[in-house]
């Protein structure tokens, strides 16, 4: 089996015996180790979790194969306190529509079906230490790339279709910086420690999007508890955190964005 073909649905159907073998040759492939394989439970049914150290930084095995990636907004439906709280934010003078379905609309991808190869991803992303547009020169000498913005919520969601990688709901008694112990913390069904923390901005090969964070933003800003959380959304690609970023507003300011390595098998 080509590991770069290797697929989630065919992930989750492999036992363990052939799981540790994968996790060898992708260790191998990266000039790593293995440093750990686990099953967890996801999704109601096991899956493997891989880690691979190499060069000193820990990445995770991400299976590809053809996915279904974005939020599916006409299926969804929010819960009354997520609509309540909206509607507060909106008498705040926040928001980007009417309701918190249009809001969502101009914020998270739509739902869409990709095909993207198995890679390794950092399990940390890490701050940029050059501008954006020279980042991908800089991971180049250590053979790494920075992910695409599909790889990105891949590795996120891990097939769950839910608005966060967790569930569709999240606490609306606190913010995501009051909330030291809620699920944002664990690492998630792949092992990444991934969309945690608002204040963190992650940036894909993608100009149009950024994800896990938006600067702290809606924290600092009072937009309400709801739109605090929803930057960790998995399909949160916040267009227009992007185009600060990516435009003269973001000069000098790379040191403030992070990305998350990818090895390709």
């Amino acid at each position: 089996m080509n590991l770069a073909d290797l697929s989630l649905d065919r992930w989750r159907s492999t036992d363990l015996v052939t799981a540790r073998d994968v996790a060898r040759r992708a260790a191998d492939r990266a000039g790593g180790r293995v440093s750990a394989v686990e099953t967890v439970e996801h999704l109601g049914a096991p899956l493997h979790q891989v880690r691979i150290e190499r060069d000193g930084q820990e990445f995770a095995l991400v299976p590809g194969g053809t996915l279904t990636l974005g939020f599916d907004l006409d299926a969804w439906q929010p819960t009354p306190g997520q609509l309540v709280d909206y509607r507060e934010s909106l008498e705040q003078g926040f928001g980007y529509g009417p309701d918190l379905r249009a809001h969502l609309a101009r914020l998270l991808s739509p739902r869409r079906t990709v095909t993207l190869a198995a890679v390794l991803m950092a399990v940390e992303d890490e701050n940029l230490t050059e501008p954006p547009a020279d980042m991908p020169a800089v991971l180049a000498e250590r053979g790494l790339r920075m992910p695409t913005s599909d790889e990105w919520e891949h590795a996120c969601g891990a097939g769950a279709g839910t608005l966060f990688r967790w569930g569709d709901e999240c606490p609306l008694d606190r913010t995501p910086y009051e909330d030291g112990d809620g699920p944002q913390h664990r690492p998630n069904a792949f092992g990444l420690h991934i969309g945690y923390d608002v204040y963190r901005t992650e940036l894909s090969s993608d100009v149009g999007a950024v994800h896990g964070g938006d600067g702290g933003e809606s924290v600092c800003g009072g937009y309400g508890t709801l739109l605090a959380w929803l930057p960790l959304a998995t399909a949160n690609h916040n267009p227009f955190m992007a185009e600060f970023v990516h435009g003269p507003d973001g000069d000098g300011l790379c040191e403030d964005f992070s990305t998350r390595p990818v090895f390709a098998l």
